[in-house]
This record gives structure tokens, sequence and C-alpha cells, in this order.
């Protein structure tokens, strides 16, 4: 007879089977759960003692937006800019008529003309998302975040904590968070972050897969070696052009020949073509850049209207970096030709920043470069962003004297000040209530 999972039990290697909505642990797959009649029984020989989870939110931003207006529940759903702009997420309906993340919005828009679509809203998204980080840091203190929708986790250990193998904390997480947040989750389970991921892919939405070390090789063999991340169209062409199109070439081939195809990765996907990753699920210190842009209705040159668009963008980070209580050092412009072709340029600060004004100066000459080396051209996206991160308590002790003032001249203390000041007016009034004279153009532009 099935039982529940109790601590008793947290020192055996743990079942075989589970169900994931009742908690009972099975002794063989099953169609349905002998307890309770779920279909959602996941079974595995090494479901007991796996300990490495990676966990992804399912179709994230479209299930937020399912989630607080109840009559979406049924309708294809795209969230995303204008017609100009790309599909941010698309929930499950849509996805059906062939809608993609990254699409752009005029061929979403084609593939499935009565989809409703919503404009993304990033400070509710990124509130829901550390909602769900919280219950993930409840569950274990090994959390390494992806993206603001998954994240790994290392259970290891905490059996006797949670009264169970991690398969069964895991189950329990996942309904905490349909319950407590309103959106599901897919897990993947496996011995290494790499497979961890693999098996998250591998049963959406609301799934469960378990990859063990011991299929890992047969089970990657027949995949294309563009399945493995960071096989570009580019690396799988070198390859292809030497004959290594799938897993099973890359685990017959020298990783010496493979790095002299792709370079030094080619040992990793030596690796990777076996299932072996010995990277450790790192917290880190929480974001490593912080950033933000904007696609246009129309391509644009012009240079004091691209200018312009930058203002509003240097505004929206550093808001997001006061919040997080957090300083760049390094700011960053961002280009989109209508190539679609990405372009970067960086910079080093003199000192660490968070406010708006230092990242418009650092980043208005490097827009200026940009026009003035070659011939002139039309862009459809513009972005600026902040990397190089520290909490203010870490500045602090090193730069007391001039903290966050995003420059040593004598009109940096009043340039904060009033960046300030503008700062909470918005807080009491909303972000209309007061703005810059230089956010009028950007603001007829859209």
């Amino acid at each position: 007879m099935p039982a529940t999972m109790s601590a008793a039990s947290a020192a055996a290697p743990g079942p075989t089977a589970l169900c994931r909505d009742c908690d009972a642990a099975l002794a063989a797959a099953a169609a349905r759960c002998p307890s309770c009649g779920s279909p959602r029984v996941v079974a595995h020989p090494e479901l007991g003692t796996l300990a490495i989870a990676h966990i992804d939110c399912d179709a994230f931003y479209a299930s937020i937006e399912k989630r607080d207006d109840p009559a979406l529940a049924s309708k294809p759903v795209i969230v995303g800019g204008g017609r100009r702009g790309v599909v941010s997420a698309a929930c499950y309906v849509a996805r059906q008529y062939g809608v993609r993340s990254a699409m752009p919005m005029f061929k979403a828009l084609a593939a499935c003309p009565g989809a409703v679509v919503l404009k993304p809203d990033m400070a509710k998204y990124a509130r829901e998302g550390r909602r769900i980080r919280l219950l993930m840091e409840a569950t274990t203190p090994l959390v390494e975040p992806v993206s603001i929708d998954e994240a790994y986790l290392d259970l290891t250990g905490t059996q006797a904590l949670h009264g169970g193998p991690p398969a069964l904390t895991l189950a329990r997480l996942a309904r905490r968070i349909e319950a407590e947040v309103g959106v599901t989750v897919s897990i993947g389970l496996a011995p290494n972050k790499f497979l961890a991921k693999v098996a998250s892919d591998l049963d959406k939405p609301r799934g469960f897969a378990v990859l063990g070390a011991a299929e890992a090789k047969a089970f990657l063999a027949p995949r294309p070696v563009g399945f493995l991340h960071g096989v570009g169209p580019a690396s799988a062409k070198r390859l292809s052009a030497a004959g290594i199109r799938t897993c099973a070439d890359l685990q017959a081939a020298d990783p010496a020949a493979l790095a002299r195809i792709v370079g030094s990765f080619g040992f990793t996907l030596h690796e990777r073509a076996f299932g072996r990753d010995d990277r450790a699920v790192d917290p880190g210190d929480g974001a490593k850049s912080v950033s933000a842009e904007t696609t246009f209705d129309v391509d644009i040159s012009d240079r004091d209207e691209m200018a312009a668009q930058l203002w509003p963008l240097c505004e929206r980070v550093a808001r997001r970096m006061k919040r997080a209580r957090l300083a760049g050092s390094v700011a960053t412009l961002k280009l989109k030709g209508t190539d679609f072709a990405i372009l970067t340029r960086s910079r080093t600060l003199d000192s660490p920043t968070q406010l708006a004004q230092a990242l418009y100066d650092a980043t208005v000459p490097l827009l200026d470069a940009v026009l003035a080396d070659g011939p002139r051209r039309r862009w459809r996206l513009v972005g600026v962003g902040l990397s190089g991160l520290a909490g203010e308590a870490e500045r602090a002790a090193e730069r007391a004297a001039d903290l966050f003032a995003g420059s040593t001249g004598p009109g940096a203390a009043r340039t904060e000040k009033v960046e300030r000041a503008i700062d909470a007016v918005r807080e009491k009034l909303g972000d209309q209530a007061i703005f810059k004279g230089r956010s009028l153009r950007a603001r007829r532009a859209h």
C-alpha cells in the first residue's frame, strides 16, 4: 500500500516512484496513484538519490497575466512590444499556433491573428519572481538564479530537514508555488546542472522529468550538436564541416580535435555529450547587470532623436539600481540595426554609480562614437545598462565621500540631490508627475 514519505525514511535511498499530488511513495511506476488516483506520478530508478534540480516557470509573463485576468484563461496571450517589437512570452495556447519567444511580433500575429497582445509589466513580473525565489531559498540556500523565472537548486543533504528525498521536496515546492503565487513550474531533476536543464525541457508545462547519469550517454547520442547549450549556428556549421553532426559524433571525437575546431569550448562539448558537468550550483551575488531597452515603432538614425531615447532608459535603470541598493561601475550601450545585428559598446566609470545622469553622460559619447564610425545606419532598438555591480554597504567603505555621485566633479553632490528629489516625488505621485525637459522628445516619439 502506498505511504506518505516521512522523516523516518529520510535516511533510506528513497522510492523509485512518487505521486506529485499526495506524496505517496510507490514501489514502481504506475499510470495512476493507487492512493489518490492522480496521473501525476513520476518514476525513475535514481529518483530517491538525485539532488540537482532546474526549475522553470511555465510561460511566466503570460501566466501572470492570465492569473490576474481570468477572462484570458482559454485565450491565446502574447506578451510583447508593439508591431515592431518581439514576443517576450507566449502562453501555451498561443504556442499551438507556432508563436515562440523572441519571434518578431508581426510574424506572431500572422500566425495567431486572434491573440490578445499585452505590454510587459516588468515591475509586476519581477515582484512575482522574487516571491518564487524566496520559496526556493526557504527550501535550500543553494539557489542559483538564471533569470527572473528560472533557477538551479542543490538539495544535497536536505532529506532530514524536509522529511524525504529531494524529489519529494521539489514536488511539494511546485505545489506551494502554484498555490501561493498562482503559476505553474516545470522541474528537471538530475545528477548535475546540465542534465537538470535538459530534463526540465522534456515535460512542459507543469512537468517533472528525471534524467539519470546511467542513461545520459544513450539519451544524448542521437541529438544534434545544436541541442547542447553554447553551440550556435556558426559552431554547428564548423562542426558539421568536420563530420560532427550529433552528440554521438562528439562522443566519438578526440577532445583535442574538437578544440581545434571550436577552441577550448571543444573540451566542454565533449564532456556535455556524455552528460558530464562538474559545475556547482552557485548562489553568487545575485544580478550581474541591470539594463533597459526600447524597440522603435519606426527605424531611426537621427542622433538627437536617439540621444533623447537614452534618457528615459537611463532613468529606468537608475530606479531599479536604487531599489536594489546597488551601484555599477561599467556603463553599456546596446544598439540593434535593421538587419537585427546587435552592437554593444561599454565604458568603465571613474566611480560606481546608480544615477541616471551618470549613466546618460557615459552612454551618449558611446552613441556619438558609433554614429560617427562608418556610413549612416538606421536602428530599430537602443538599450543601456550598468554592470560590475556591488552593494551600497560594500562601496561605502571604499568611497564614503562620494558614494554613487556618478563623478567626482563639484556638481556631483547636487546632481544626486536633484535626482533623489525627483525619485521621491515620483514615489508619491507616480512616474508622470515630474520629468526633465530632455524626456519630451522621447515621449513624443512614443
